[in-house]
């Protein structure tokens, strides 16, 4: 008689479709406690990417600082072959990379937990990864794969340094390279920055020569005619720029000015005689104080 599967056996489902696969740092921290990741198969059909193929794209949560790229790749390929690993800090669309842009002028990556979007070469690897039971971890850290980090790290590092004939110099060769990875070398970031010159020289160059185009087609001839473009479409348009915008609005003023009635409505009549009668008034002081200042003048002054 055949005993059915145990429930312990099955892979856990959790509220939102997300699937719990458990993730152990090595085989020796076999009493620590366990990681857990949430996968799910990732299908946002409005998300135009093709880096993410929904049939072949497993959406991963709560992965920890020491998965890397290499690592998410070695622990999922016992599912099914890895044709790409992708690390965000949060989920959503993938960043456009500018290649053109120097690498010395990009963020560098914060140590956080993240989001991993790992596309297979085939569907099958999605299934097999949501059916994998939640009570087998996955090794992180192994020995054909080690992964080194924390404190761990700091300690290799110590004991080579300390013992150069120990066996683990190549840990500290490992570091070095890191570090001497991390250094910019001052000749290639001249070399960067004038090419980034360069290029924007050229750049502002095209808008100067581009912005003058516009300007002397702006040019009204005698009889006030604007010579008309062809738009890539077809389309006949007048050539827009910030000088004939400008003339068109004085032009509308002007035209605004003269069909306006003075004194046409009653509000307007009003306004009018407000004013006269204010600049009566300030006259008419303006003239006591004159007055006042040619009698002083006048006065009869005996000595």
């Amino acid at each position: 008689m055949k005993m059915a599967p145990s429930k312990d056996q099955h892979a856990r489902v959790i509220p939102g479709g997300f699937t719990v696969l458990s993730l152990r740092f090595s085989e020796d921290d076999s009493h620590a406690a366990l990681h857990q990741l949430c996968v799910k198969e990732h299908r946002v059909r409005s998300e135009s990417n093709t880096n993410r193929p929904l049939d072949r794209t497993l959406f991963v949560l709560n992965v920890p600082p020491y998965c890397t790229e290499s690592v998410m790749t070695d622990i999922f390929s016992r599912f099914g072959p890895v044709q790409s690993v992708e690390l965000s800090e949060k989920p959503g669309a993938s960043a456009a990379s500018d290649s053109s842009v120097s690498r010395y002028f990009t963020s560098k990556r914060r140590q956080c937990f993240r989001v991993a979007y790992i596309v297979f070469k085939q569907a099958s690897g999605v299934n097999a990864a949501k059916r994998h039971p939640a009570n087998t971890p996955l090794i992180v850290s192994s020995t054909d794969r080690p992964v080194r980090t924390g404190i761990h790290k700091r300690a290799c590092v110590c004991v080579c340094v300390c013992d150069v004939g120990d066996d683990d110099d190549g840990v500290c060769v490992e570091w070095i390279q890191q570090y001497s990875d991390s250094l910019i070398e001052a000749s290639s970031l001249q070399q960067d920055v004038d090419q980034f010159m360069n290029d924007y020289d050229k750049q502002k160059e095209m808008e100067a020569t581009r912005q003058k185009q516009e300007a002397e087609q702006q040019q009204e001839d005698e009889e006030g005619w604007v010579k008309v473009t062809k738009s890539s479409r077809g389309v006949k348009v007048r050539p827009h720029s910030e000088a004939a915008n400008e003339r068109t609005l004085q032009k509308e003023k002007k035209k605004k000015a003269r069909k306006e009635l003075l004194n046409f409505y009653t509000w307007q009549h009003r306004n009018t005689q407000k004013e006269h009668i204010a600049e009566l008034r300030k006259k008419f002081e303006e003239d006591k104080q004159r007055i006042a200042v040619l009698r002083a003048q006048r006065k009869f002054r005996p000595y």
